[in-house]
């Protein structure tokens, strides 16, 4: 089920109709294995219902403007993991990735893989938007660069601790991570919310908002966390904001979380 829902993911933004197929039998399928219950399935109808009036009827703004509000709203609820009906039980349960690390555990999100879908429906240059690119290319090697030095940062901080490892259930989170972490998280707060700011209030200040959102998302894991998060909001959000492009940023997000995951303590440092 799952590779065929980042099938559908990776299928959205050039071939809709083959995404929604694969979206469809991936639906199925989680009603089948009972991932699915019947509070989720109304959900996802009355999604699709706000999605069929806003095709249906794009001239009509006040219709647009009400539907965008409803589906974002029920974006953030997926975000936040606060709609029933959704059985997502843990792939991992309290594991170590290594011994100087705190336990954690990761589920395969399947509320969160929705995201995208209804954010393209109220953007349609989600994926692909205008870019502003920087002056000189070489900036993009310096935000590259920042990736592995935010994570030095936090070990410096003593949030983080240097720890190489590599888990055998690695596969299975870069799968989770890139399609129902990541590219989730980067369809909400670049790809609409950055996007929608930058329409109005301009990059840069588009740009702090959202990174600043993105930090205090993640404030049950601490200030330091808060901190961390923000900076690493920025780094996501020049990404998108020089490319355009929804996949750049994503890019960048899964290559963070794989170097903190196979060089530092994941999540954290145990203390």
């Amino acid at each position: 089920m799952w590779l065929v829902l980042a099938g559908a993911l990776i299928s959205l933004a050039q071939a809709k109709r083959l995404a929604l197929l694969l979206l469809t039998l991936s639906l199925l399928l989680g009603l089948y294995q009972g991932l699915l219950s019947w509070p989720a399935g109304v959900l996802i109808l009355l999604s699709a219902s706000l999605v069929g009036l806003r095709l249906r009827y794009p001239a009509n703004p006040q219709l647009q403007s009400s539907t965008e509000a409803l589906l974002v709203f029920i974006c953030i609820g997926l975000f936040l993991h606060l709609f029933p009906g959704f059985h997502q039980p843990p792939h991992v349960e309290a594991v170590r990735a290594g011994p100087q690390s705190v336990p954690f555990s990761f589920s395969f999100n399947l509320d969160k893989a929705l995201i995208p879908f209804l954010l393209l429906a109220c953007t349609p240059t989600l994926f692909n938007t205008a870019a502003h690119p920087p002056r000189h290319n070489i900036v993009w090697f310096a935000l590259v660069a920042a990736i592995p030095l935010l994570l030095c940062l936090a070990v410096m901080l003593g949030g983080l601790g240097f720890e190489p490892h590599f888990p055998a259930w690695i596969w299975a989170f870069m799968l989770a991570n890139l399609f129902f972490v990541a590219l989730a998280e980067e369809a909400f707060f670049r790809g609409y919310l950055q996007h929608r700011l930058r329409q109005r209030v301009g990059g840069d200040k588009a740009l702090w908002i959202t990174s600043l959102l993105f930090g205090l998302v993640h404030f049950p894991g601490g200030v330091l966390l808060v901190i961390f998060a923000t900076l690493a909001g920025i780094i996501y959000g020049l990404a998108w904001h020089w490319s355009g492009r929804l996949w750049i940023a994503t890019a960048c997000h899964f290559t963070l979380n794989m170097t903190h995951l196979l060089f530092f303590t994941y999540p954290a440092l145990q203390h």
